[in-house]
Order: structure tokens, then C-alpha cells, then sequence
């Protein structure tokens, strides 16, 4: 039977495509946004069944709880609009996420460690923003909110530009806001698997309650299975699962000598029938899994990264004929090389104030022979980041010549730091630096100006960026950071840029700059 709903235009905006899929409170469609020329998103509608008004309040009260959460958090998915269709049938509109929900991922085969703590850093960092809470109107302080319904299908894994895999919460459609003096429901709402022992018995919840959801999750996660099986598929017999039955350990499935011993004891401290000998917050389990993520994980993301960006971006070749502008090459001709520098090889960035505003700098310095010999060569520039342990980019310039070879310029900008946040924003948004090249033998004056245009896209990846970082937490120190990422630029990055660099001229047969 065909859906009515296909071809229909919500608000004279949104014009449904097709189902997307169905849960408890309502049906979910993707749809085109005409005023933003049709760009996907996802519109959800209330479930006819659960036309209360009740029901209707809470319905709008979950999109506005997702769209101020989605605004605090990149892991929790995005609300941007909700309202009425013809038949006063309450729907809200989310962004379209293509992706596969952890179930799937799950049900193939179990994490590897370096995959799990990935996805469970970024999970915590969802859930802990929704736990330090949200202001509503006439409120003096945030609300805390408990999703409630914490398990692998409501978890979608994205490829993200920027972050690589992303992890993103779906569906607080059952998630309680927890007002101080707030009214409770007595009725079971959730997953009976994936349910608290407080939850089951219909008492008040707190944080606790989804931090033990997240840790049959995360158990499910490391194993490929449950940590607590009831006799039958009923509430009766789930209730008696989580109130009295222990759960498995990693042992008895025989994959402990996989799993480091303090995440095991990690995810089951969070299974725990008492809340109080749960882990208490999300920032505890973000404390406790640093060191292995710091372990595991942050070279895995950034190589996949590095892989994903050179296969979108095309070698950004230069010549001296772009983008030429005499005022501002002037002002750069007259500066001289800081005396809080040494006088050497070295490579910084600098925001130069001039009359029309701020100018992005990247300063060099080389011998003056090499200086001279550079004047001709193309300029090619990439930026890699990683988020964990603390934000930071690897903003990378080469000058390149078939004769020379590569001139490799690397720095790096702290995404925590007033002065990296303001030169990334400055980059992003101009689209464009000037390399100031000094020679060691007469550092008082700017031997050569190079104008480096950055592409449309690592334009928007440096935005992103820099919101990105606003709100992520700093999880360890920023020379780890950097080392990880000059780890990555030696093995990993550098070959493969010489590599597009060398191709570039094998198909022109001469210096694209001459």
C-alpha cells in the first residue's frame, strides 16, 4: 500500500520523499528542504495512536530539548524546525544522517578496542551534555535531562569530513526533563534489556540510570553480546534479571585477554543494581577512559583522516599570478623578523594588523640561496586536526619545484588558544595567507611574499573546526596533541602529498609556477 504522505509539502517547505523508518512515538520520512534548495533532512511525526494532548506537549518538548542539546553537543542529532502539517499531526524536522546504527555494527562482529573507545568517548560527551542540562523558559538554572532509552539502535555512526566517524544519540522521545519538585510517570518507559533496576521498579531516575543502559551497551559493544539474558521475553522476567541476576563476565566469554582490565572493570562497575556504586557522573567515565583513548585511539582517527582528506581534495596548486594584492605584499615587505625568535629554520603563524583588518601570516625562514631559488615554486597547503587529547591543527605549506624538490613548512594551531582560534577563524574565513619568507643572513627584512589560496573546502573544515573545539573538552595535554600530529605528518601525510605533488608534474611536463 502506498504511503499518502510521499510528494506531500509540510509548511510549504518541506517536501516528503520517503520513510525512512518507525519507532514507538512516530514515523520518520526524508524529505527536501526547498528554501535551502532541497537540501535533505528528516521530519518525524507524532504517531496518530498518540494524538493526546499530552502526548502532543511532549512530542514538541522533545524537539526542543534536541535542538538546544543538538546545539550543545555535535553527538546528540540536530532539530531545526517543528510545527503542524494539515492535519494538526505534530512533526519536527532533524538533520538527514546517512549512516549505520550501532545495532548493525554490532551484530557483525565486536568493536576493536581502538573503534570502542572512539565511539564511546563521543557517547559519553553527548549523553554528559544532556545530563548537565538544558534552560527552559522561566527556569534560573540548567534542567538535567536523562534519556532513558540508552541502546545501540538509537545510536547512528556517520562518516563526518571533519571528525571522521561520527557518533551521533537519536531519539529523547521518552527522555525525562528532571525538574526539581517535577512529577515522575509510574510508567515503564524504555528497553527492558537495556533498563535499570530503578527504572524497571518505575522509581525516580537520575544520571545513574543511563549510565547503566551505557554500560550493558558498552559490554555489548567489547563482546558481541548481552550481559544479562532473562528466561523469557517479559517484563516480569527482565525485572527479575536486573534486580537479582549477576551479569556475565568478559571472562566466561572468553575475551578478557582482549579487553584492558581497567575498561573491563570500567563497564562493569556501570552494571552495578546500586546507583551509588555506579560510576556518579559521564565525567568520571570520560576520566577513566582517557588514558586508553590517549592509547588507542587518537592516531587510529587522525590516519583515517589523513586518507578521507587527500581523496576529496584536490592538490591545491598555485601560481604568482593569483590573487596578487600590492598593499597588502607592501605591508609584509616592510616587517622584520621578531627579536623573540631565534634566527632559524623555524616556521610560526602571526596575525598582522592592517588598516582593512587582520592578515593571515605564516612566517619562514631559510638561507637566502634557497630563498632566492624558491621564488618559482608552486605552493600547495592541506590542514589535518585531531580533537582528542586536546583540539589542535596541522597547518601544513610546501613550496615545490621539479629542480628543488619539496620546501616542507609545518606549524600548528591550538584550537584551546585565544591566538589559534583567531587565526583558524581568519583562515576560514578569507580563504587565503601570505607566506613571509626571511633569510637567515639578513633577517631584517621580508626577503619573499607568497600569496597561498586555501580550498573552498578546508575552508569549511577550518570553521567547523573551530566550533567543534568551543565545545569539546580538552582530555589530555596540547604537546600530545602535536606530537600525534607530527607522528602522522612524518609516516603517513608527507609521502602522500609528495606523492600528488610528483603526479601533478609527471602529467604537465614542467613547473605549473614557470
Amino acid at each position: 500500500m502506498s504511503d499518502p504522505n510521499i510528494g506531500t509539502k509540510l509548511v510549504n517547505r518541506y517536501q516528503l520523499v520517503r520513510p525512512l523508518g518507525q519507532g514507538a512515538m512516530g514515523k520518520v520520512y526524508m524529505a527536501e528542504d526547498s528554501l535551502l534548495g532541497d537540501v535533505k533532512v528528516a521530519v518525524k511525526f507524532l504517531a496518530q495512536t498518540m494524538l493526546g494532548e499530552k502526548m502532543r506537549e511532549r512530542f514538541f518538548q522533545e524537539a526542543k530539548t534536541c535542538a538546544q542539546l543538538g546545539q550543545k553537543s555535535i553527538h546528540v542529532v540536530r532539530v531545526t524546525d517543528y510545527g503542524l502539517n494539515n492535519e494538526d499531526i505534530p512533526f519536527y524536522v532533524m538533520e538527514y544522517l546517512k549512516g549505520e546504527s550501532l545495532s548493525d555494527l554490532i551484530n557483525y562482529q565486536p568493536l576493536p578496542i581502538p573503534r570502542f573507545l572512539a565511539i564511546s568517548q563521543q557517547l559519553c560527551l553527548g549523553l554528559q551534555a544532556a545530563h548537565e542540562g538544558i534552560m527552559l523558559k522561566g527556569e534560573s538554572r540548567p534542567i538535567s535531562i536523562i534519556h532513558r532509552d540508552i541502546k545501540p539502535s538509537n545510536i547512528l555512526i556517520v562518516q563526518d569530513n571533519t571528525l571522521g566517524e561520527l557518533a551521533k544519540i537519536l531519539d529523547f522521545g521518552i527522555a525525562k526533563l528532571m525538574q526539581e519538585g517535577g512529577e515522575q510517570t509510574n510508567c515503564f518507559m524504555g528497553t527492558l534489556a537495556y533498563a535499570s533496576p530503578e527504572q524497571m521498579d518505575g522509581q525516580e531516575l537520575d544520571n545513574r540510570s543511563d549510565i547503566y543502559s551505557l554500560g550493558i551497551m558498552m559490554f555489548q559493544m567489547l563482546t558481541g553480546t548481552l550481559p544479562l539474558r532473562a528466561s523469557s521475553h517479559t517484563f516480569g522476567s527482565w525485572y527479575k534479571t536486573h534486580q537479582t541476576s549477576q551479569p556475565k563476565s568478559m571472562r566466561e566469554l572468553g575475551v578478557s585477554s582482549k579487553v584492558p582490565k581497567l575498561l573491563e572493570d570500567l563497564v562493569m562497575s556501570c552494571l552495578e543494581k546500586k546507583p551509588e556504586d555506579r560510576p556518579q557522573s559521564i565525567a568520571e567515565i570520560i576520566t577513566a577512559l582517557a588514558p586508553l583513548e590517549e592509547r588507542f585511539v587518537t592516531g587510529f582517527r587522525i590516519s583515517q583522516r589523513i586518507g578521507a582528506t587527500l581523496e576529496r581534495l584536490p592538490v591545491n596548486v598555485q601560481s604568482d599570478t593569483i590573487r596578487e594584492d600590492l598593499h597588502e605584499d607592501q605591508i609584509c615587505k616592510l616587517t622584520s623578523w621578531p627579536k623573540d625568535k631565534p634566527i632559524a629554520e623555524i616556521v610560526f603563524p602571526h596575525a598582522l594588523t592592517t588598516s582593512k583588518g587582520v592578515l593571515t601570516t605564516l612566517w619562514a625562514m631559510m638561507s637566502q640561496e634557497e630563498a632566492r631559488r624558491r621564488i618559482l615554486s608552486t605552493r600547495y597547503n592541506t590542514f589535518i586536526c585531531t580533537m582528542t587529547p586536546q583540539p589542535m591543527v596541522l597547518w601544513l605549506t610546501v613550496l615545490y619545484s621539479s629542480q628543488e624538490g619539496p620546501r616542507w613548512l609545518p606549524c600548528y594551531l591550538d584550537l584551546k588558544s585565544p591566538s589559534g582560534q583567531e587565526i583558524g577563524y581568519h583562515l576560514g574565513q578569507s580563504g587565503y595567507y601570505k607566506l613571509l619568507v626571511f633569510s637567515q643572513e639578513e633577517p631584517r627584512r621580508c626577503a619573499q611574499v607568497f600569496t597561498c589560496n586555501i580550498a573552498k573546502r578546508q575552508q569549511q573544515l577550518l570553521q567547523e573546526w573551530i566550533m567543534t573545539a568551543q565545545t569539546r573538552p580538552s582530555i589530555g595535554s596540547a604537546g600530545t596533541s602535536k606530537e600525534l600530529l607530527r607522528n602522522e605528518f612524518n609516516n603517513r601525510l608527507k609521502p602522500q602529498v609528495l606523492q600528488h605533488l610528483k603526479s601533478v608534474y609527471l602529467d604537465t611536463g614542467s613547473d605549473l609556477a614557470d
